[in-house]
């Protein structure tokens, strides 16, 4: 008899949303995972002084107002998962003490952009409608449904005039589309900012349709109260309730595969632990299929596929900051409301700077450049319950530096972040030496180091390209989360729908795991598939 029906490797968003839905319908469920702390990027750590709580990987939710798992696994009603969503998301303040502002309200958007552009404005509003029935009707619903083949889903979408607009996007980068949107270069910069900000550079061809999804996005983020690895912990009780077992602190040599099945896995001490029915991995496809099952396992095709698979040369470079007192912005002593944002945009003043940006990052170069920074404790106290606030900075940086690589990280990265923290006095002149009590540096190679399934920092487990989206997410072979090999699936952000903490990855994976087995779903087909259904789109 196997030790359990289904062993899942790695305790991330994915993998625990795999694991909670299969424990609930009956199955023995056992989650493994390298660190010692569950929850992967869900990560909320004392890492500056005590008391101060950092999310120090996921911070902004972008879907929680879509993602199943959480209402099917009752984690805001029957356990105290709490959202706090505020009215003012995005202010972009620019050198010369104007500002840009992003509300709840596309109404009062529209007023701040009016400011600098009437026809920005209007454009803005026509968009922010039409981007939210394409959320609603089909950008959302598809992160929870396995993809079709790329000519069976156009061939739905084009007959419905809203999808097939975005699906018209396609082929433009980020730049075209907001360059066709606005004509000011304050509000492009802060639009193509929204755009590119989840991973895409501002040229990149052939994901166009993602545009209007991740701007849209732009005033719907939320913060977890207590910080995001709450989550992790919510997610965690309910596997445990539901008899669910985690091993953590486990270091995994392979996954058993015996006649074409998997078996289950072997540890580096040596021991294994056998699996029934299945076996599901959350890491990336490289570390999964080639260092895990072994290339012997796999066919030629499938192999080079793997061996191909792209990350991307940019990630983040993170100043977690632990301060006296909450930041107090130069904009906002006319409007106080400015100092109540969520998120902030720092140091560009046109859409040019910010390209300049990332033409530097391309080119492995640091520059004196803009970023985003928020102040989380300033709408959750609980982050330093004993008075003071937390900071963050995040700024887009390369992983090689152009010169020393990646290592170079070691030797530069406090000079950069004195640099970071310099500029952001610029914007809010209470924050410098004599009220930051201590910072934690995280750069791109230090995310490898402490998440080693995001290769090169690459928080999506791999590259947002034409043929790394969608159907071909990680490929055709493995598209709907099933491998070649018998029992063995795959459901981190390498697979459909990708990376940023939306739960599609494990939530798909679990329909196909579910429906492989002839497992009896306990859970309901979610409410936001009926009007996509309706309309032909799934």
């Amino acid at each position: 008899m196997a030790d359990y029906d289904g062993i899942i490797i790695g305790a991330g968003p994915n993998g625990m949303t795999v694991a909670a839905y299969l424990a609930k319908a009956g199955l023995k469920i056992l989650l493994l995972d390298k660190r010692c702390e569950l929850g992967g990027g869900l990560a909320t750590e004392q890492v500056t002084s005590p008391g101060f709580l950092h999310d120090t990987h996921a911070i902004y939710h972008m879907m929680v107002e879509y993602a199943p798992p959480l209402g099917d696994l009752e984690l805001d009603t029957r356990y105290d998962l709490k959202w706090i969503y505020p009215d003012l998301q995005v202010v972009m303040p620019f050198s010369d003490g104007a500002h840009l502002a992003v509300y709840r309200d596309p109404e009062r958007t529209c007023e701040s952009i009016r400011k600098f552009s009437e026809k920005d404005a209007e454009a803005f509003r026509e968009f922010a409608q039409w981007s939210q029935e394409a959320v609603d009707l089909f950008l959302a619903p598809a992160s929870y449904i396995n993809p079709l083949p790329p000519l069976e889903q156009v061939a739905k979408i084009h007959g419905n005039p809203i999808i097939r607009r975005d699906d018209e996007m396609t082929g433009l980068t980020p730049k075209q589309i907001v360059d066709d949107l606005f004509e000011n270069e304050r509000v492009r910069a802060l639009f193509l900012y929204l755009a590119t900000m989840w991973g895409m550079d501002y040229d990149l061809e052939g994901v166009g349709f993602l545009v209007p999804l991740f701007i849209n996005r732009g005033w719907h983020l939320r913060l977890c109260r207590g910080g995001s690895h709450h989550v992790t912990h919510l997610m965690a009780k309910f596997f445990i309730e539901n008899g669910g077992r985690i091993l953590s602190g486990q270091l995994i040599k392979k996954i058993i595969v015996e006649n074409g099945e998997a078996r289950g896995v072997e540890l580096k001490d040596g021991s294994t632990i056998s699996a029934g029915k299945f076996v599901a991995s959350s890491l990336n496809p490289q570390q999964t299929l080639i260092d895990m099952v072994g290339p012997e396992h796999l066919d030629d095709y499938l192999l080079k596929r793997i061996k191909n698979w792209k990350y991307t040369d940019w990630s983040f470079f993170n100043v977690h900051m632990a301060l006296k007192e909450r930041p107090r912005l130069k904009i906002a002593e006319s409007d106080p409301e400015l100092d109540d944002a969520l998120l902030y945009v720092m140091g560009y003043d046109s859409d040019q700077d910010l390209i300049d940006h990332f033409d530097a990052i391309k080119k492995g170069q640091l520059i004196d450049a803009g970023f985003s920074c928020s102040f989380p404790s300033v709408h959750d106290p609980i982050r330093c319950m004993n008075g003071g606030a937390v900071g963050l900075i995040t700024q887009e940086a390369p992983y090689k530096l152009e010169n020393g690589g990646a290592e170079a990280w070691y030797e530069i990265r406090r000079e950069h972040a004195e640099r970071c923290k310099t500029r952001l006095s610029r914007y809010a002149a209470n924050i410098n030496d004599d009220t930051i009590i201590w910072d934690y540096l995280s750069t791109p190679l230090d995310i490898e180091n402490k998440f080693p399934n995001m290769k090169q920092g690459c928080f999506k487990q791999g590259a947002y390209t034409p043929l790394q989206m969608g159907f071909y997410r990680p490929n055709e072979v493995l598209s709907e989360h099933s491998t070649p090999i018998k029992g063995l699936y795959m459901c981190g952000a390498c697979t459909h729908s990708g990376g940023m903490i939306t739960y599609g990855p494990g939530y798909c994976a679990t329909q196909t795991i579910a429906e492989d087995l002839g497992i009896a779903k306990w859970w309901k087909e979610p409410e936001i598939f009926a009007p996509g259904k309706a309309a032909g789109l799934f």
